[in-house]
């Protein structure tokens, strides 16, 4: 089993899955910001050109949520109830549909491009405020996302809210979801966790910002330039 990655939330959500299952795998390192994710070698991996991805023999699955669901399949664990099916299939497509999409761009627009258009500001701020206000609503009675049982959801939530503090622009962030940092707290403690961030510390990706990896993160600029020049 191979697994393609970088440290960014959704490949640290698969390895934290691939760490509580216990499943012996390759890490493979792709550097997005030196733009490893574009080689014609990864491509045939995953022609989205994305992390993460996983190749397990003759099975290659990419987008980290199908890849959660994928290994909690094979493995018959943390997929919840049965009777909870409906949920769990709903939570996990809120996360991959909203959670991790506006989260996504509110740090794009936030940290990443200067001077940014207000009105985009506003909406990815606001989606990704409510949509981490409709989880913490959900975690309001309850221990786990659903089921009363620790499953691929958390798992799925916890790679993108132990950033809420980034995604929201200031550390004060937590005080408007304390569900959720309950939760991400409580997953922390978890030995899977812990030797994931043994993982994150494994390896030296680019932390440079300079043109290659505005050029190979977004190379929609490159668009931008041409219509300018025209």
């Amino acid at each position: 089993m191979r697994f393609y990655f970088n440290t960014a939330p959704n490949p640290m959500k698969v390895a934290l899955l691939l760490e509580e299952v216990g499943l012996e795998y390759e890490q493979i390192p792709i550097d997005t910001r030196k733009g490893e994710q574009s080689t014609l070698a990864y491509l045939q991996v995953n022609p989205n050109g994305k992390v993460p991805a996983l190749v397990d023999g003759e099975v290659t699955v990419f987008d980290s949520n199908a890849i959660l669901l994928y290994l909690a399949e094979k493995t018959g664990r943390f997929l919840g109830t049965p009777e909870a099916r409906g949920e769990l299939l709903s939570w996990l497509m809120f996360i991959a549909s909203g959670v991790g999409p506006f989260s996504g761009q509110a740090v794009h627009f936030r940290h990443w491009v200067e001077a940014a258009d207000d009105y985009a500001m506003n909406r990815y701020d606001f989606e990704a405020e409510r949509h981490w206000k409709v989880l913490d609503a959900r975690l309001e009675s309850r221990e786990y996302i659903v089921a009363e049982q620790y499953t691929i959801v958390d798992m799925a939530a916890w790679g993108w809210a132990r950033l809420i503090p980034h995604i929201m622009g200031t550390h004060d962030a937590w005080a408007k979801f304390p569900n959720v940092k309950r939760l991400v707290d409580a997953i922390n403690q978890r030995p899977a966790a812990l030797r994931v961030e043994a993982l994150r510390a494994r390896y030296r990706f680019k932390s440079e910002v300079d043109a290659e990896t505005r050029r190979n993160l977004f190379p929609q600029l490159a668009r931008l330039d041409r219509s300018r020049q025209a």
